[in-house]
């Protein structure tokens, strides 16, 4: 009820701000009232999935302003809110919402209202009211007998009420998700400025892992295999005149070439893990649990390997997690949990640490969100201070 009368009101203020546009000053409220317009629109859109189960996506396109508030009185912002389809779709359910979730509403009530009449007040107090009509203009209450009648009456009612009080309300469900619901066409607008943003994120990414690996290669491996070939240049020049230190650069070249290899080897399981290859997600998280110094509670559930590139993406997510868990939380346990269902690939990666994980704290969590981003996937961080910490990621793929 509250929520309709609240419909109303932003719909009336939004009118006369609207009108209020052509003399300048509605430039200055429009944001303001905007923004609370779409804070009542969200809360039905989660409380339809809080009480329906219906799922209503936010229609609306980004802004480039991060704070509304701050910048209530920019021409801008007032034009990419007016040029937004979802603004006035959200504005046409203010002004239908109201008159539609009052009758919605009401109609089970008064049902309920009037059985309860019917049952208790005018059995008791029909003497006190004269001779009326009973149930609108069914029969004439002249008598104790006649009143009676009014008791199977409101039963009928009462249940008639409770009876379709649910089904209206999925009804007003619907009806919001008509209006509050993306279109098609916001939908594919959406989607392709998803799809832009994930690209250049990937890009990023690639381009990040790219300088990465050839900074290990120039000052790992590559410095380790010129400092080997200076020693073997050098030991060649002295062969003959200095076996001892000959072999004193052969034992140091040898050192080299073998640290250049364990270099090399743990460079090609940074890019793709032998392991991954070798015993697929579920082994390779598993040895993953083994080596860590906390104690990791595993639990998978996986019917058959993803695809490759996806494999690589969640183990990489997972690792990382493990690590910040070792690295930063100061856990005595962690739990992992894989599973795939209705097409989607998640995972639940927790610990009893001190929390405060901030994907933007440079903790590599942001980077660990690009990844997913690639895959359509979604990675949310639960980690208030003092703990516990629980990440959580989601993608579609299939087996």
């Amino acid at each position: 009820m509250l929520s309709q009368v609240g419909s109303v009101a932003l719909f009336t203020v939004a009118v006369i701000t609207l009108a209020a546009l052509i003399v300048g000053v509605g430039f200055l409220i429009l944001p303001v009232v905007m923004i609370a317009v779409r804070g009542l629109a969200n809360f039905h859109r989660r409380t339809a999935g809080q009480w329906a189960g219906v799922t209503i996506e936010a229609p609306y396109r980004p802004t480039e302003l991060d704070d509304p508030y701050d910048t209530a009185g920019s021409f801008k912002h007032c034009r990419q809110l007016l040029s937004d389809p979802a603004t006035w779709r959200d504005l046409l359910w203010t002004m239908l919402d109201g008159p539609v979730g009052l009758i919605l509403g009401l109609l089970p009530a008064a049902l309920v209202a009037y059985g309860l009449n019917g049952m208790f007040v005018t059995p008791l107090l029909w003497q006190s009211m004269g001779p009326h009509w009973g149930f609108g203009v069914t029969w004439f209450i002249t008598d104790q007998t006649s009143a009676n009648l009014a008791i199977p009456q409101g039963m009928v009612c009462v249940a008639l009420g409770l009876l379709i009080a649910p089904s209206l309300g999925r009804l007003h469900v619907r009806f919001n998700r008509l209006l509050l619901a993306p279109t098609r066409n916001a939908r594919l607008a959406l989607r392709v400025e998803r799809l832009t943003e994930t690209r250049s994120e990937t890009v990023e990414s690639q381009a990040a892992e790219l300088r990465r690996i050839e900074r290990d290669l120039h000052d790992g491996a590559q410095a380790r295999l010129v400092s080997l070939g200076m020693s073997l240049g050098l030991a060649d020049t002295l062969l003959e005149s200095n076996p001892a230190m000959v072999r004193k650069l052969l034992a140091d070249a040898m050192e080299s070439s073998s640290q250049a290899l364990t270099e090399l080897r743990d460079l090609v399981r940074g890019i793709h893990p032998p392991v991954l290859a070798e015993r697929g997600l579920d082994g390779a998280v598993r040895a993953l649990a083994v080596g860590l110094a906390v104690p990791v509670e595993v639990d998978i559930d996986l019917p058959s390997r993803p695809h490759l590139p996806v494999e690589s993406a969640v183990y990489f997510v997972i690792a990382e997690a493990l690590a910040n868990i070792t690295k930063h939380s100061g856990a005595r346990r962690a739990s992992v949990r894989l599973w795939y269902a209705e097409g989607r690939l998640r995972a639940r990666i927790g610990d009893d640490g001190r929390g405060g994980a901030d994907p933007e704290g440079g903790s590599g969590l942001r980077g660990l969100q690009r990844r997913l981003a690639a895959f359509d996937g979604e990675l949310d961080i639960s980690s208030p201070v003092g703990g516990p910490t629980l990440v959580t990621m989601e993608l579609p793929c299939a087996l």
